[in-house]
């Protein structure tokens, strides 16, 4: 074989090694090894949905909406504005008691043991629950036909620092006894807007006011025809001095209260009293105005 074949040969052989040779190394090099997500992905439940239905059930209505009432967390004023299938469900619920008449809905307020109560309502619970009920009412439907409650529970939805929804809605005829409805009624009233008395500090005794006179007159006059109510007194201190004293003087002025409604003619068993101290204020003890504010007695029907 001649020298030039050779040479040609040689150029060939290297040519086809070279790239026998890129092949199988370089080009491993250079591609990219794809990224595999091993983790697998979250699965969300329908139950798990961040909502509490709006829900209206009774004989002759049935209405449900993912959306519903929202409260800030110690707050019982609605969050404004709500949304139009809430506002849908309000215009069938005014339709169908305007249609029964002898219907009434009772509304359940919620509040979790955890919140502050700084309404002037004996829970937070029944003060929502009474927010709602202006609200109805400010839609047109009839205050008559809407009862309220309020219960505090351990725990409710909540998205952040929001409550979802804590209100139920409960369907059931109005009672023919126009007397039980009566005492119904003026129960509500009393809880709605209790007596409130306030104190001079270390002062466990005032005089009452016109308003003060009537309201307790309404309770003594509730107590008197509704055998088994019993008035529940609370009361309240300001933060001066040491919590374990306010405690006590908390109590005197519960205990003040309690003798005020014997004098009454009402049975002592059927009054319990209690003492929040400087627990639960309703203003800033910063002030002298915020600690008068604080320095209160609570009287409601249980």
């Amino acid at each position: 074989m001649s020298k030039k074949a050779l040479y040609l040969l040689g150029i060939a052989v290297t040519i086809i090694l070279g790239t026998f040779l890129y092949l199988k190394f370089c080009c491993n090099c250079c591609m990219k090894t794809p990224i595999v997500d091993t983790e697998k992905p979250s699965i969300v439940k329908a139950t798990d949905a961040n909502f509490v239905p709006f829900v209206l059930n009774g004989s002759g209505i049935d209405y449900h909406t993912n959306d519903n009432f929202k409260f800030l967390k110690n707050s019982a004023t609605i969050i404004t504005p709500v949304s139009d299938s809430i506002s849908i469900g309000i215009e069938n619920l005014k339709s169908f008691l305007t249609t029964n008449a002898k219907q009434k809905i009772t509304i359940t307020g919620y509040a979790t043991s955890e919140e502050t109560n700084t309404t002037k309502f004996e829970n937070l619970g029944l003060a929502r629950a009474h927010d709602v009920k202006t609200f109805f009412v400010s839609k047109g439907l009839s205050e008559k036909q809407l009862v309220i409650k309020g219960e505090i529970i351990d725990k409710w939805k909540m998205a952040a620092d929001t409550l979802l929804g804590p209100a139920e809605y409960t369907f059931e005829p109005m009672s023919t006894d126009t007397t039980s409805d009566e005492w119904s009624m003026l129960k509500e009233k009393i809880n709605g807007s209790p007596l409130i008395l306030h104190f001079n500090t270390n002062q466990t005794s005032d005089n009452l006011t016109a308003e003060e006179k009537q309201k307790m007159a309404d309770i003594t006059k509730y107590v008197s025809h509704v055998s088994n109510a019993t008035i529940m007194v609370v009361g309240h201190t300001d933060d001066v001095g040491n919590r374990d004293s306010n405690i006590i003087l908390g109590e005197k002025r519960a205990e003040f209260i309690k003798n005020y409604l014997t004098q009454k003619g009402i049975k002592s068993d059927r009054i319990t009293t209690e003492s929040k101290g400087p627990d639960e204020p309703i203003d800033e003890n910063a002030i002298t105005e915020g600690k008068a504010n604080n320095r209160r007695t609570v009287i409601t029907i249980k």
